[in-house]
């Protein structure tokens, strides 16, 4: 085993992660587990959501990739455990921290890339029920987003508006 090819499988896991998260958001979360998913949508009091067993969910996968492929010792599949779990973390400073401010880690951003990404999340969330939805994804940004930034960014520019909305 090579440091490029372990390298590769576990960018290659990180990359796919990002199509697994979307089928699984769009057709699991928002459909059979709407059950564990429904309260990201219609906000409950407290931290800590049903929505959050899927951090669990996806961590277990991760966690038992690490340890066999340790253990037995199988390099591609400790590989692909720290490409999910690298890409649960991503997705935890994404969504939990950058897009929900769960954390108050960074409040605010002139990022193009971070605006971009709440505001795909903010459609997301417009839907209140498990149908009609949009943008599933998470670190993936539809065109239309960034053109909406960019348009916003031209007026704020031009002093058409003093702010445009996340």
């Amino acid at each position: 085993m090579s440091t490029v090819f372990y390298l590769a499988v576990l960018l290659g896991t990180f990359l796919v992660m990002e199509g697994i998260t979307w089928l699984t958001h769009r057709y699991v979360m928002h459909g059979f587990l709407w059950s564990l998913h429904r309260d990201h949508h219609q906000k409950e009091p407290g931290f800590f959501e049903k929505n959050d067993w899927f951090f669990v969910i996806f961590a277990i996968p991760s966690m038992c990739l690490i340890g066999f492929g340790t253990y037995l010792p199988n390099w591609w599949m400790q590989a692909i455990g720290f490409g999910i779990m690298l890409y649960g973390a991503a997705y935890f400073i994404v969504h939990d921290v950058i897009i929900h401010q769960r954390f108050k880690w960074f409040s605010r951003s002139n990022s193009t890339y971070v605006r971009a990404i709440r505001w795909a999340h903010k459609m997301h969330h417009k839907h209140l029920d498990k149908h009609e939805g949009e943008s599933f994804g998470m670190l993936l940004v539809h065109k239309r987003y960034w053109q909406k930034v960019q348009r916003d960014r031209k007026l704020m520019a031009d002093k058409k508006v003093g702010y445009a909305p996340e």
